[in-house]
């Protein structure tokens, strides 16, 4: 099965960002990654709800959108509202992830828990059973156009083990941050299956060619 590529809108061009989505949908984009910052959690701020509602209206794919924000659980309910069809929180982040997991399932949305690099995989074990999809960052959260950080592949790997071991091979693993042709390879060996990237497709002259590219 071919990896899955979730298109970073922190990437595009937010002035022409209907546009953006759509010549990325046309080059085969699979989802659309919606990083929501509140320059506490991470030093950031990016955009929130009334960037997603154009979002939503400008195309159907599925909307992926990353929580980078302190207790998540109080704005499960608007982001589930605004059509998000996955919605990942940082486990860094919460005070009783699964509470957040049990909020987002409560909406019929698929849920995402997401790590940092310095984060132990040992603390994610714990909701790997409810999980649908674990989030590997494979770059400090917050800003865009980050190198790549290799050591993060052994965590991928750590987690495809788990989950394979608990017979939840169907749970998808996402990474995020400087995933292009080469780190993409890396992390697919590793075991992750949903690879987002942003400035790579953004920034792409042949935003087709980038997309296959990552779909090894």
């Amino acid at each position: 099965m071919k990896s899955l590529v979730s298109a970073s809108l922190l990437g595009c061009d937010l002035a022409d960002i209907r546009s953006e989505i759509k010549n990325i949908e046309k080059a085969g984009a699979d989802w659309l990654h919606c990083d929501v910052m509140d320059g506490c959690f991470v030093n950031n701020i990016s955009f929130g709800t009334p960037v997603l509602k154009c979002v939503r209206k400008a195309s159907d794919l599925p909307m992926d959108t990353h929580l980078m924000i302190n207790d998540p659980i109080r704005y499960i309910d608007d982001y589930a509202g605004l059509g998000s069809d996955y919605i990942t929180f940082h486990l860094e982040a919460a005070p009783d992830p699964q509470a957040v997991i049990d909020r987002i399932h409560s909406h019929g949305k698929f849920a995402g828990i997401s790590i940092k690099p310095a984060t132990p995989v040992s603390e994610v074990e714990p909701y790997l059973a409810t999980a649908d999809m674990v989030l590997v960052m494979t770059v400090v959260p917050g800003f865009g156009g980050q190198k790549f950080i290799p050591a993060t592949l052994e965590k991928i790997s750590e987690i495809r083990y788990m989950l394979d071991s608990m017979g939840r091979d169907k749970v998808f693993i996402e990474v995020d941050g400087g995933i292009n042709a080469e780190t993409v390879k890396f992390c697919r060996e590793a075991g992750a299956d949903v690879m987002v990237s942003g400035s790579y497709l953004f920034g792409a002259e042949d935003k087709s060619a980038a997309v296959k590219s990552l779909k090894v």
